[in-house]
């Protein structure tokens, strides 16, 4: 068992891929009802309006907006930039052109690949590299 601290509050808990403690991840699940609920009512509140309203800090709700959670409505309303090339995005950390070339880079790495191995008949076979390394073990 991995055993962290909670990033938000230092608590010692078991890590399960979150870096905040099951009752910090309720208190979250909580602020961020409060958030979309408001936004319900209010679309295109800015993030300090929201922020204002709802008690839930600037930074949680910008955590929000990067964990494609809620999104920018209004056009003009851009403060968030994609990670890769810098060009104004509503929502996420990538914009939809870095997304795919993204995908598609992730992709092109991922296929395996195959080789040619000639096999005590004669015949050649293709194999994949992780099946023919557990083959020579």
């Amino acid at each position: 068992m991995d055993l962290r601290n909670c990033s938000k509050c230092g608590r010692v808990f078991a890590f399960k891929g979150s870096d905040i403690c099951s009752r910090c991840a309720t208190d979250d699940e909580g602020d961020f009802k409060k958030v979309k609920d408001y936004l319900y009512d209010h679309p295109g509140a800015s993030v300090k309006e929201v922020s204002e309203e709802t008690e839930v800090t600037e930074k949680q709700i910008l955590r929000y907006l990067r964990e494609n959670r809620i999104e920018i409505r209004e056009e003009s309303n851009f403060f968030l930039d994609c990670e890769r090339c810098g060009k104004p995005i509503r929502s996420g950390r990538f914009c939809e052109i870095c997304t795919v070339e993204l995908k598609k880079e992730f992709q092109s790495v991922m296929k395996p690949r195959s080789v040619e191995k000639k096999v005590e008949s004669g015949l050649k076979t293709k194999m994949h590299i992780a099946e023919m390394r557990k083959k020579n073990k």
